[in-house]
């Protein structure tokens, strides 16, 4: 089961998702993401994206998903909520397709909150915990 919570980090809010795979570790800190600029809640499945990215190791790959999302977020519009993540490790590289689900961004309907700026690497964190399960942090630029 995939959560999600933001932490506080300084002047800054921290994203941090958990999942039973590291998929949903992944899915979660993007919903994360997009509940700093909305409320996703309100958010409906009415668009997808899906998304190709890779990386040299987790934590670029991390960076450039959300850095993904966050680009079409600018230049389209689009707030997500829900994500269906598969990640692959190919020659030495990770790799990720992702389906990403949501609609055109509704001032009135989304509650904006805040403006993500840029993904950063800052306190960035990937790892299994003691449990089994995965978990995904970072700091993004507000």
């Amino acid at each position: 089961m995939k959560t999600w919570e933001h932490y506080e980090h300084t002047a800054d809010i921290g994203i941090r998702g958990y999942g039973d795979s590291l998929e949903e570790a992944f899915e979660a800190v993007a919903i994360a993401l997009f509940d700093v600029i909305v409320d996703v809640n309100k958010i409906e499945k009415k668009e997808v994206r899906e998304i190709e990215v890779e990386g040299d190791d987790l934590e670029s790959l991390l960076y450039n998903f959300l850095e993904e999302l966050l680009v079409i977020h600018d230049i389209e519009g689009l707030v997500f909520r829900d994500f269906e993540v598969k990640i692959e490790k190919v020659n030495g590289k990770y790799r990720l397709k992702a389906k990403a689900y949501g609609e055109k961004f509704d001032p009135e309907k989304h509650e904006p909150k805040e403006e993500v700026k840029a993904i950063t690497y800052h306190d960035m964190k990937i790892e299994q915990l003691p449990d089994g399960r995965w978990t995904a942090q970072l700091v993004p630029d507000i």
